[in-house]
């Protein structure tokens, strides 16, 4: 059953809670961020209008129901779960970057300062969604699976305390599994459920309050369909979103193109293109490394 967000705009007050509650439910330092990072799956751009209206607009990935991040990961980190999200696992990643280049949204985020840095962005909380009371815990106090193995979340081991945590942060007040963001939301700004239900729920609140709402669901069409829907009283364009984009995959549109060029092009493109990555990608650390030196440098004073 494929799962989706619906955000509604002109019920966002702006209060940070599914930003905060990501943070949390991640480990993450507890910062405020206008712009996602690899620290920030989700944050509020803040808007106001001619008449002086506040509009917060949620910012996060938006699950592409086609996307083109997972066509272009060369090891499958990436992937569209059955069940709506588009997650990535830390274990297969290799810092390339392709994502980043591919997603429509700029969404993956880089960990410039890390060690063996990784892409990392919101998973619509698929593995703590996953995350059970019965599930098996070693003598050091680790969720394990039936094959023994630890279980491991965005690249960390889980503890049973963090378990816990875990299905408190993502239970429903009908004891049911969501997304920590959309059980935070005080306002029931950000809803989850079923694709279908929330497709129906958007357009039932646009034609019931046709003076409030824009004549439109953000999500349905644009790149082929999302699983991040938003409904909004405030044209779109003002908002900074995306309202160019086409309706067709970005996929399939690249496939089109691919499947007329012989496979020992593509092969060798994609040989080249590893080799032109790894040559580069010490100067650029160099580079980064230097910078964040001088930066570090230039605070002491």
């Amino acid at each position: 059953m494929a799962n989706a967000i619906l955000v509604d705009l002109a019920r966002c007050v702006g209060c940070g809670a599914c930003s905060s509650v990501c943070q949390e439910i991640h480990h993450f330092p507890q910062e405020e961020s206008a712009i996602l990072d690899e620290h920030n799956f989700t944050v509020l751009d803040h808007y106001e209008t001619d008449d002086g209206e506040e509009i917060f607009v949620r910012r996060m990935c938006q699950h592409c129901q086609d996307p083109a991040c997972v066509s272009v990961c060369l090891v499958g980190a990436f992937d569209k779960t059955s069940d709506g999200a588009v997650t990535w696992d830390t274990d297969k990643c290799i810092g390339c970057r392709y994502c980043m280049l591919a997603c429509p949204f700029d969404v993956p985020k880089y960990e410039w300062r890390a060690l063996s840095p990784k892409v990392r962005k919101c998973t619509m909380c698929h593995a703590e969604r996953h995350i059970s009371e019965d599930c098996a815990v070693d003598s050091r106090g680790f969720l394990i699976d039936d094959k023994g193995k630890r279980l491991r979340i965005d690249g960390h081991q889980v503890t049973d305390e963090h378990r816990d945590l875990i299905i408190a942060l993502t239970t429903d007040m009908n004891g049911d599994r969501a997304t920590a963001c959309t059980v935070a939301c005080p306002m029931e700004a950000t809803s989850f459920g079923t694709r279908d239900e929330l497709l129906a729920e958007a357009w039932s609140r646009i034609t019931d309050e046709p003076d409030t709402y824009v004549k439109k669901v953000y999500g349905q069409h644009e790149v082929g369909g999302t699983s991040v829907f938003y409904v909004t009283s405030v044209p779109f364009e003002k908002l900074g979103f995306m309202t160019k984009l086409e309706y067709t995959p970005l996929p399939e549109k690249t496939w089109n193109v691919l499947k007329h060029i012989p496979d020992v092009v593509i092969t060798a493109g994609v040989a080249l293109g590893a080799v032109y990555w790894i040559t580069n990608r010490r100067d650029e650390v160099r580079r980064f490394e230097e910078q964040h030196q001088q930066s570090q440098h230039t605070n002491e004073k």
